[in-house]
């Protein structure tokens, strides 16, 4: 995924019967030039440029002792999910402390502790803090396996950005869904999704193509919504071009899991100066 400006062109009429398919699938109704003599100076100084370098392989190796002298890493798919990796031990660290934390707090016979703990499970549900179960729809989108020099279309239509994401979530609220899930991961009020480099970040962790987007609902009301989304009818129509194909697979779920939301939900805001 790449930063910067990625508008679509206003869409037309979207792929016929690309929601029948999946029903269908689902089982739901609905020679080269001659060489040059080079001059004299060359046969000269070709040797003496060899001898250089191989001194400064051997110097470098000494120098190393076996080791990669180059810091850092360069694979940037190792390093997203190294991240991602991470974020989960984290994550999972997390919600063991916080589930201790709640057995404390229930071992307290205080009244002021039991009203408080009272309006929070009251809040609960709806901030996204209860896992929920049952049927929805499933969305996937991935980058073309299309390079750069295998078309002429620009590369910005090769690979997926964070508004094709955010216009499938929406398109999935509007139907009603009861949870959103983007890679596993709960949608709440207070997540964020950001293109950086060739991952989208969520929730603070980068995530690499392909993008797993579920929800929880009336699986015709999704269907429906998401069909009717001028931007995802675009969307649909360069995944058929045979010069674009960028990635989208959609079915229908007998059982989709979100679980509950276990990341911060304090917001940080800019204030006044006064």
């Amino acid at each position: 995924m790449t930063p910067g400006s990625h508008a679509r062109p206003t869409p037309g009429e979207p792929p016929p019967g690309w929601w029948s398919r999946v029903r269908a699938r689902a089982g739901v109704v609905a020679g080269g030039s001659p060489e040059r003599r080079r001059p004299a100076g060359w046969r000269i100084l070709t040797p003496t440029v060899v001898l250089l370098s191989g001194s400064l392989f051997a110097v470098s190796a000494v120098s190393s002792d076996g080791t990669d002298l180059r810091p850092g890493i360069t694979d940037l798919t190792t390093l997203v999910s190294s991240e991602a990796e991470q974020y989960e031990q984290l994550r999972s660290r997390v919600e063991a402390l916080t589930a201790d934390v709640n057995d404390l707090t229930d071992r307290l016979a205080d009244r002021d502790v039991a009203r408080v703990q009272g309006r929070i499970e009251e809040y609960a549900d709806p901030a996204g803090l209860v896992p929920v179960e049952g049927e929805g729809v499933t969305i996937t989108l991935t980058d073309s396996p299309l390079g750069v020099d295998e078309t002429d279309q620009p590369e910005r239509f090769l690979v997926v950005h964070q508004q094709d994401i955010q216009a499938v979530v929406n398109a999935m609220w509007r139907a009603g869904a009861e949870a959103v899930t983007i890679q596993g991961q709960r949608v709440v009020s207070t997540t964020g999704i950001k293109c950086e480099g060739p991952s989208v970040t969520l929730h603070g962790v980068p995530y690499p193509p392909p993008y797993v987007i579920s929800a929880v609902g009336d699986p015709e009301e999704l269907a429906e919504s998401v069909e009717g989304d001028r931007y995802l009818s675009l969307y649909r129509q360069q995944s058929a071009q045979e010069d674009i194909q960028i990635g989208w697979e959609a079915s229908f779920e007998e059982e989709v899991e979100a679980p509950a939301y276990s990341g911060l939900l304090d917001l940080s805001y800019a204030e006044p100066i006064v």
